[in-house]
């Protein structure tokens, strides 16, 4: 009894969703290893150009705080 409680979701798990996962699972695989699409590879140069930008615009307030609030960094509020 207890065996057929189980075997319902077991049979549905194999028929419908392992064969979808299984498809999905190497669709992203592929698509991994064919690397970046020119549109990826564009909005990564963003993102680094930003983050550049993002990393010069830190390193100027802090440059700015440690002239105008030399014990910034020490305070642990």
């Amino acid at each position: 009894m207890n065996t057929d409680i189980l075997m319902a979701p077991i049979i549905i798990f194999m028929i419908v969703v392992a064969p979808i996962w299984l498809i999905l699972h190497y669709r992203s695989k592929r698509q991994v290893s064919q690397g970046l699409t020119e549109e990826e590879f564009s909005q990564l140069n963003e993102l680094i150009a930003k983050a550049d930008k993002m990393s010069h615009r830190i390193d100027t307030l802090e440059a700015i705080l440690d002239n105008e609030a030399p014990q910034w960094r020490n305070r642990h509020d």
